[in-house]
């Protein structure tokens, strides 16, 4: 048997940018995805904490040390600059690796800095 788990979170990051004119994504500074231990184009859950929108996108890479939270394309709609954001991972793992999986959590202070 399969469960899919939680793999990482980055907790409460704050929305820096909408990109309407997008195919569709969220664009995270690479130092935070390195921290959630995320790869570009991997799929995952946001949710906006500011107005209970919750979305499935992919991660693309912004340059670290950026601070970039952005919502790209479709999703741009479903947020503004200044959110208060969740960004979820997950994986698929057996039944034994389920049990034992400690997920990364990153809390995020100002300018989208892990804490």
């Amino acid at each position: 048997m399969q469960r899919f788990m939680l793999k990482s979170k980055i907790h409460r990051a704050t929305l820096t940018g909408t990109e309407l004119d997008y195919e569709g994504s969220i664009a995270i500074d690479r130092r935070l995805m390195e921290a959630a231990d995320l790869l570009p184009g991997e799929q995952v859950h946001v949710l906006n904490l500011s107005n209970a929108e919750r979305l499935i996108t992919y991660v693309i890479e912004a340059p670290a040390g950026s601070g970039t939270m952005m919502l790209n394309g479709p999703a741009a709609r479903l947020g503004t600059v200044g959110d208060k954001v969740i960004v979820l991972s997950y994986c698929a793992a057996s039944d034994e690796e389920a049990r034992q999986l400690k997920p990364t959590v990153v809390h995020v202070g100002p300018q989208n800095r892990p804490v």
